[in-house]
């Protein structure tokens, strides 16, 4: 065999367990058809919320209006997306030459199973004992006359200028991101969505809170409205039409629709490797339906949030398995964050979920109002927490400025259990914001 372990991708779901197993000795091999370090890396996650940090700013100043502060800073687009070129584009040949330095080959191309021990990449044969793939997922294309006029979440992360207007087809967290920091960079920013609420997967009253608050900034949303044309106008813009008859005229369209599986083409069929409509199929050990070949990340057919974290969790359980570990893949709690303006995040069981259960509880509290939360002026921020009968934290539903911040500090009470002493004997830094949430959320669990 030419390698021990070939990693077909090379994004979270790949790089970290390739890098733990060559430094326990193991001949590895990332195969790459695009850039070094995947999606979340050149064209998702760390440009996003590069180009959010000044839409974020001017969210935070507009608390201030008429009680210090009248006027918002422009966003300047240009030279936000030079910046953020500067920052993000030398980082996958950074990864790149980091991984090198460990001794993992790269390989550049498409790979494609011949059998269950090689692949083909640009008609050269490579063997290995073992294959994750970690292909992760590509944006959905809605099938409709005019989707070639569409644009994706890479797209827009790549934008020279900022539109004038847009049109958003779709409510989910990336078409609510993206609106939010368009509007903030001063584009007429529309969102059709067939369903009748936004955010998904998030507590639907602070779901529909963030609705009612970017409304109050200016932008428009048709829910319960399905796009079925769009078509390019001689002066250059499109018209969005919906099966309700509504029409919409804009100078850019985005499809957030949502993301399928990258699994065409990888000859899965050919040897067998099980799929569904969501991914790749796996077992408590990540194995695909072939024992050598297991999948890792977004590719995976999963309940589990596809979230970076999720993907680099499993790359690192992979690795301790084929190192000699025999447990089976357990999940700790996955924290969701929606970065909306105002943010949005979830952990844990839902408050809905809670509701159903007579042994769970909800308490709701709006720490925004205390001291205006430390004098920032985020009076609208409120946490859901559930808490079951023997009085722990299981799960919490956020909506504030600085949900991030304080739902990344629930995760290890929910994961340990912590009791409310265990809270109650630490101390916290102060003012901020999880040293002060986390000692109200120590009193409802005495």
């Amino acid at each position: 065999m030419n390698y021990d372990v070939i990693f077909i991708g090379s994004g979270h779901a790949a790089w970290h367990g390739a890098q733990t197993l060559s430094r326990a000795g193991r001949k590895i091999a990332l195969v790459e058809e695009n850039k070094i370090a995947g999606t979340c890396t050149n064209f998702g996650c760390n440009a996003k919320i590069l180009l959010d940090g000044p839409a974020e700013m001017t969210h935070h100043l507009h608390h201030y209006h008429g009680v210090g502060i009248n006027d918002t800073p422009d966003i300047i687009w240009p030279e936000l997306m030079a910046y953020k070129h500067e920052v993000i584009d030398p980082l996958s040949k950074g990864l790149e030459q980091m991984l090198s330095v460990d001794g993992i080959d790269i390989i550049a191309g498409h790979a494609k199973f011949r059998d269950s021990n090689s692949i083909t990449v640009n008609e050269e044969i490579y063997t290995a004992e073992t294959f994750v793939i970690a292909t992760g997922q590509q944006p959905a294309v809605l099938p409709i006359s005019g989707s070639e006029f569409l644009h994706n979440s890479t797209d827009f992360l790549d934008l020279p200028e900022m539109p004038k207007s847009i049109a958003f087809i779709g409510a989910g967290y990336i078409a609510m991101e993206f609106a939010s920091i368009a509007h903030a960079a001063g584009s007429d920013v529309t969102l059709i969505e067939y369903g009748d609420h936004a955010l998904k997967g998030f507590d639907m009253k602070y779901a529909q809170e963030v609705v009612d608050d970017m409304t109050q900034k200016g932008i428009h949303f048709s829910f319960n409205h399905s796009v079925s044309k769009v078509t390019r106008l001689e002066n250059e813009q499109y018209q969005v039409d919906t099966v309700q008859g509504d029409k919409y005229l804009v100078d850019y369209v985005m499809d957030t629709t949502g993301r399928v599986p990258n699994i065409e083409a990888l000859g899965l069929d050919e040897i067998n490797v099980k799929y569904d409509h969501q991914g790749v199929l796996v077992n408590d050990h990540l194995q695909t339906s072939i024992t050598n070949i297991y999948a890792s990340g977004d590719v995976i057919s999963k309940s589990i949030a596809r979230l970076t974290p999720t993907a680099t969790f499993e790359s690192n359980y992979i690795a301790s398995v084929l190192l000699g570990s025999k447990e089976s893949i357990s999940y700790p709690v996955v924290p969701t964050i929606a970065f909306t303006l105002p943010r949005v995040a979830q952990v844990g069981v839902t408050a809905a979920e809670a509701n159903t259960d007579d042994d769970l509880k909800v308490h709701e509290i709006p720490y925004g109002k205390l001291m205006r939360f430390q004098t920032l002026n985020d009076v609208t921020a409120k946490i859901k927490i559930v808490v079951n009968k023997d009085k722990q934290l299981v799960g919490a539903s956020l909506i504030g400025d600085f949900a991030p911040e304080v739902i990344n500090a629930l995760v290890p009470i929910i994961n340990h259990k912590y009791t409310s002493n265990d809270i109650k004997s630490q101390i916290f830094a102060f003012p901020t914001h999880s040293g002060i949430v986390l000692p109200l959320i120590a009193n409802y669990l005495a």
